[in-house]
């Protein structure tokens, strides 16, 4: 390697200063490679991202995956048990309950995952007023917050879905404006923390405004638990939307949907109990797949854990 030297022959410190422009970048690969190496270690983990893909891919792939189509009614074939054309076997209107089954998953996706992300979305930009402003914002928001804690989820989901109207929607937004107070006040935790920060401190007195330092230094030093938590919670908005179906008050009780088999099956407890095991095991499944998945996305960007 070719060395620079002064005029007294001590080297100069152009090398060392390349050197440490490097580093950075080094660094940078370094630490995702290691949090992508610590998930992938974690078997539960990956457990957890295989059931989610294959759910997705089911959603996806619903029409050719489905052997019946799940609206039709056979009413030579009500009741059928598992076992030859229907595998899963037909409910009291002849429908097979493998393609509800498999249909059910679209709702399932559709509303656990666009739920969470009204929630985040409403969370995130009120926690990062609330918690960078502090002061008037912060009460305003954190009293409001606390309204919504008074409200239990499903109760206060049925209100507006009776106002709106029933449907995917309706059901979306309920659970969504119901769920943000929690990102927004763990956001606004991790925010006073790290307002407090020298690089913070450092890009206010270099003149970045307050929306450019929220934007581009406070948010991304303080979105991992909000990931984390909505990551897990997407099983959690999955369940209140089986919920709320189950109920009366969610989609059409006429779509295939998880909630809507496992409520028709309740008259048959103990006769037929086929028509809400399966449905009730689809639910079970993907709730612990986003919860093992959470905990891998924990464990692996937790730096307290390296």
């Amino acid at each position: 390697m070719t060395e620079l030297v002064t005029g007294n022959g001590e080297p100069t410190a152009a090398e060392p200063a390349a050197a440490q422009s490097a580093e950075p970048a080094v660094a940078k690969v370094s630490q995702w490679a290691d949090i992508r190496a610590r998930f992938f270690a974690n078997k539960l983990a990956v457990l957890g991202l295989a059931i989610i893909i294959v759910l997705v891919l089911v959603a996806i792939f619903a029409p050719l995956l489905a052997p019946h189509d799940p609206l039709h009614q056979d009413l030579n074939a009500t009741l059928r048990s598992p076992g030859g054309d229907y595998l899963l076997g037909t409910d009291a209107l002849g429908r097979d309950q493998l393609s509800r089954l498999i249909y059910g998953s679209r709702i399932a996706v559709i509303v656990g995952v666009a739920s969470i992300l009204v929630a985040c979305t409403l969370g995130i930009v009120l926690g990062a007023l609330a918690g960078y402003f502090g002061r008037a914002v912060d009460s305003i928001i954190m009293r409001t917050a606390d309204i919504f804690f008074a409200f239990p989820l499903l109760i206060g989901a049925i209100v507006i879905i009776l106002l709106m109207g029933r449907g995917v929607l309706p059901v979306v937004l309920s659970l969504g404006i119901f769920s943000w107070a929690t990102y927004a006040r763990l956001l606004r935790s991790q925010i006073l923390s790290v307002r407090e920060m020298d690089y913070v401190h450092a890009a206010a007195a270099l003149g970045a405004s307050k929306t450019r330092i929220i934007r581009k230094h406070v948010l991304p030093n303080s979105l991992t638990s909000v990931l984390v938590y909505a990551t897990s919670n997407v099983g959690i908005a999955i369940v209140a939307e089986a919920s709320l179906s189950y109920l009366g008050v969610g989609v059409d009780p006429e779509v295939a949907e998880w909630g809507n088999m496992i409520a028709r099956g309740r008259d048959f407890i103990g006769v037929k109990d086929f028509m809400w095991t399966y449905p009730s095991i689809a639910i079970v499944i993907t709730v612990l797949g986003f919860v093992l998945l959470g905990n891998g996305l924990r464990d692996a960007l937790d730096p307290k854990l390296r």
